[in-house]
């Protein structure tokens, strides 16, 4: 979607109109421009109370001389939010149909710059499908949708600005869904990393490092080979770093990247098995910051680094009971080996800790059914080590309208994980209580401290996964991989 934020009063194609709940007639303002047999339907249409503009409401007006027109309901003005806002702009990008065509003009009068901001970035949020593998027909139309959006003078440039980062942000989403959501036969460990490795060839201002499968093998990264042996598709490490002649310490995401997980050896159930492609989206949504913070024109020094492998049962595969040596040197006692996830981000974060020089560490991984228990697809769990980023992150998710939820990281949860009878760590609790804060706890066992100090580098982990896909409250995207915490994380690391 292409937004095109100017004052001129004319009507370019359909004609959106935001209206506030229970609205009788046109905002003043909002009148200039329209023809009069187009004016006249409206005014008549919201006086006689045919539309009363309930938030999620839309209605198209066709056939008249003037155009065509799609009203949209904004709910009751003094209960508007910033994510209420959003998700009516959603809604008109959900309602286009081949009648409205694609070209639009959305008049905004008399609104709040920050409400009229997350309108049109709810529009370009929705303006996303994933038709990759599907026979295009004659008359499909791939053009891009052209938004032609006018308000006061005055708020002209504040508009324009913020829609310019909204779409650059975007992009990072985008490309987070399009991991997610691509088949897994296509999207295994060095597939992502060729696509990483390209993305570095075209900026300038980004270097990208791959870590095979030998090299993870020298280095001793016992947690990533060892749950990616067992495929023929070998695993490997990815790390971004932008603008890297910028000096540190600096933001560090890692994300888990387990591009099919059949559970292993401890196998899952067929049901919806084919809905872990998506168990990568917390490297997803690594790859798709660095991508909105180059689009955003970002300059300070920020890195991701991604920890791609593919969960599958052969003679070769890891085996519950197994003992594995972790890249901090720690040692993880393999109870299940359908808990990978953690043991892949084990190597990530200490060699993110210890090797690249963070400010702070942000982990995302779809990491346990335990906190789709607790906080089902409405929310992200999180957990911190440190007061501080918690809230930060917490804060940058409610302005992006991604919740992020705080959750407990008690030492009862640590000393359950490092009960092992024979190793330091163990990757499952002792009982299916707690299971999510039971993960977050075997994390922690591998931040590392900082520097000379005995505290540790500051830490949160996101797990995402009620939110990274089959979230049908989240209107910002029809189906699949949603993109989740591109924004968020864009918003803290930035401010925009």
């Amino acid at each position: 979607m292409q937004v095109i934020v100017n004052t001129n009063e004319n009507i370019n194609g359909t004609l959106v109109l935001p209206l506030w709940q229970d609205s009788k007639n046109m905002l003043s303002g909002s009148e200039s421009g329209v023809q009069r047999g187009l004016k006249n339907q409206i005014e008549t249409i919201l006086s006689d109370g045919d539309f009363k503009a309930k938030s999620g409401s839309a209605m198209t007006l066709a056939g008249t001389e003037g155009g065509k027109a799609l009203l949209i309901g904004l709910g009751k003005e003094e209960d508007a939010t910033l994510q209420s806002m959003r998700e009516a702009g959603a809604k008109v990008t959900s309602s286009l149909k081949k009648i409205h065509g694609k070209t639009l003009t959305v008049k905004f009068s008399g609104m709040e710059d920050s409400h009229m901001a997350a309108f049109v970035e709810g529009m370009i949020l929705r303006d996303y499908s994933y038709d990759h593998y599907k026979t295009k027909d004659e008359d499909h139309d791939d053009t891009e949708i052209i938004a032609h959006v006018t308000c006061e003078l005055e708020k002209n440039e504040a508009l324009a600005n913020s829609a310019k980062i909204s779409s650059a942000v975007a992009t990072g989403v985008y490309l987070a869904r399009d991991l997610g959501n691509a088949p897994p036969n296509d999207m295994y460990p060095m597939a992502f990393a060729e696509q990483a490795r390209e993305f570095g060839r075209k900026h300038d201002n980004v270097d990208v490092k791959i870590i095979n499968y030998d090299e993870a093998l020298s280095l001793g990264m016992g947690g990533l080979v060892g749950v990616g042996m067992g495929s023929y598709r070998k695993p490997c490490m990815v790390i971004f770093e932008i603008n890297g002649d910028k000096p540190g310490p600096s933001p560090c995401i890692v994300g888990k990247g387990i591009t099919f997980d059949t559970g292993g050896i401890s196998i899952k159930p067929s049901p919806s098995m084919d809905e872990m492609k998506y168990d990568m989206h917390g490297s997803a949504t690594t790859f798709g910051l660095m991508q909105a913070l180059v689009a955003s024109g970002h300059k300070d020094r920020v890195v991701g680094v991604t920890c791609m492998a593919e969960n599958m049962p052969s003679s070769n595969a890891q085996r519950p009971g197994d003992v594995i040596t972790t890249y901090s040197g720690k040692t993880v006692e393999v109870l299940n080996t359908d808990a990978e996830g953690r043991l892949v981000l084990s190597d990530g974060l200490w060699y993110t800790g210890t090797e690249l020089n963070p400010s702070y560490i942000i982990d995302l991984a779809t990491l346990t059914g335990a906190c789709v228990v607790a906080l089902g697809h409405e929310a992200s769990g999180l957990w911190s080590n440190n007061d501080e980023l918690l809230n930060n992150i917490k804060e940058a998710g409610e302005h992006c309208g991604e919740i992020a939820w705080p959750m407990p990281l008690f030492k009862a949860f640590e000393k359950e994980m490092t009960d092992s009878k024979i190793a330091d760590v163990r990757n499952l609790g002792a009982g299916r209580w707690g299971g999510s804060n039971t993960a977050a706890a075997f994390l922690k066992q591998f931040i590392p401290n900082m520097g000379d100090s005995d505290e540790q580098i500051p830490w949160a982990h996101l797990d995402i996964a009620g939110t990274a896909w089959g979230a049908k409250s989240n209107k910002m995207v029809k189906t699949g991989a949603t993109g989740i915490h591109v924004r968020t994380l864009h918003h803290l690391i930035t401010g925009q």
